[in-house]
């Protein structure tokens, strides 16, 4: 029966947020006993999980549908620039359905439209975990969906809403049934992590044998005991922040804070409606640092945005001297359809952003090369995410995956996948630790 089973192709797009509801969807679709396909051609039906956050993203989009209508023809569209069908159904009229993000039940509805399941209780079999897009070895952890900040330059709370936060219980579950399927590594995501629970009281719900809250800090804990790394990512430094560092400065979850600051320019923040007083974080990762020496910040940044000024730049790299970040990503600001940002005054010229993109990256890389020289000849943690026998590609705890650096190694014996081992650090670049297995 399994040659009669109908058969998905699936295009994952976007942020780890979209690759969770891709793996959502997929769970239910392996339950109801589809097969999952590698290639569009010969599948009963594709589906691209879209992301429509910038222009670039949505041209992707439109480029990964057209490549399965060409190659299929019977397509299913879903994910955050389905919000906005518009453009899609100009661009591909003939598309079978368009989901927005979160709709789980529309797309299995315009499957089961488009090639009904054919039951068969030796094929409807799916692992407690669910289907996983990532290694076996982690896994993305979505504790809340939504937004409530309002920031210019962000669509987001419009094609997600507001902050919709999970029950602890549920998260918690869903965390031990990773763990016990050999989950190394939990990376704990949401458009504002440190916000979770605030839209339920901090609602407790039961977890083992106790009320666990839906409160960040009580979360980090409960986590922490399940024996696997937890990574924290986009974190807004809101005051209870320190209390989940005193956690990490413990070795409950992993030295690793992940905060979108965007940009250090007081101007700047106000015109993006974000939190204004850059002077008074800059205090604070200081004090992180005293309470978790070994704590790495990593964040993102937009550089040209509207009305930055030759000022607002120079600010923004002074405070990054200033609070030496381990990791960072920087963009040339891009306008997006709908962001209130496309209306303000004085833009700021391509050539001039390109210019500044340059001097931060720069700056950075300097800043990276000295923090990650001072690990040389330490002994540390490292997971495998490649291996060729007795070379291999990991990461360290203060790296996550395909945004973070990289540890390369040697060792006398084969390393595997998604197994941990100590390695003493020989050497370091701009980006990248190199060093052996102990």
């Amino acid at each position: 029966m399994n040659s009669e089973a109908p058969r998905i192709s699936f295009v994952s797009l976007g942020c780890p947020k979209a690759l969770v509801d891709s793996e959502r969807i997929l769970t239910h679709l392996r339950a109801e006993g589809y097969e999952l396909s590698r290639h569009h051609d010969g599948a009963d039906v594709v589906i691209v999980n879209t992301c429509g956050f910038l222009d670039s993203a949505k041209a992707e989009s439109l480029e990964a549908i057209g490549t399965a209508m060409k190659e299929n023809g019977k397509v299913i569209v879903t994910g955050c620039m389905g919000a906005e069908p518009e453009q899609i159904r100009e661009a591909f009229p003939n598309v079978l359905a368009i989901t927005g993000p979160q709709q789980y039940e529309s797309v299995l509805g315009a499957v089961h439209t488009a090639v009904p399941p054919a039951h068969d209780p030796f094929v409807d079999l799916v692992p407690p975990q669910g289907i996983k897009l990532t290694p076996r070895h982690y896994a993305y952890l979505k504790i809340s969906e939504g937004c409530n900040n309002r920031c210019s330059f962000c669509i987001i709370p419009k094609l997600r809403g507001d902050l919709v936060s999970r029950p602890a219980g549920d998260v918690l579950r869903e965390a031990e049934r990773l763990v016990k399927a050999g989950v190394k590594e939990l990376l704990v995501i949401s458009q504002d992590t440190s916000a979770y629970g605030v839209d339920i009281k901090y609602e407790a719900s039961k977890w083992r044998d106790r009320e666990v809250r839906a409160k960040f800090l009580d979360l980090s804990q409960a986590l922490g005991e399940l024996g696997a790394w937890v990574r924290m990512h986009y974190v807004y430094p809101y005051p209870h922040v320190d209390q989940v560092v005193e956690l990490m400065a413990e070795g409950k979850i992993l030295p690793y804070i992940d905060i979108p600051f965007q940009h250090a320019s007081p101007n700047v923040l106000k015109a993006m409606r974000r939190p204004g007083n850059q002077v008074k974080t800059a205090d604070r990762i200081h004090k992180w640092r005293e309470i978790c020496p070994d704590l790495a910040v990593r964040s993102t940044f937009i550089v040209g945005f509207p009305g930055e000024t030759d000022e607002d730049f120079e600010f923004l790299l002074e405070w990054l001297d200033d609070v030496k970040l381990d990791r960072v990503g920087c963009f040339k600001f891009e306008p997006v359809e709908g962001a209130p940002a496309n209306e303000l005054a004085n833009p700021v010229p391509e050539e001039v952003k390109e210019i500044r993109w340059h001097r931060f990256m720069k700056r950075q890389q300097e800043i990276s090369a000295k923090r990650l020289a001072k690990k040389v000849g330490r002994r540390i943690p490292v997971i495998i995410d490649e291996t060729t026998g007795l070379s291999a590609k990991g990461r360290t705890v203060w790296d996550a995956p395909e945004i973070d650096g990289s540890i390369h190694l040697t060792s006398r014996r084969p390393m595997r996948v998604g197994e941990i081992y100590t390695a003493k650090v020989e050497s370091a670049d701009a980006y990248d630790l190199h060093g052996v297995v102990v």
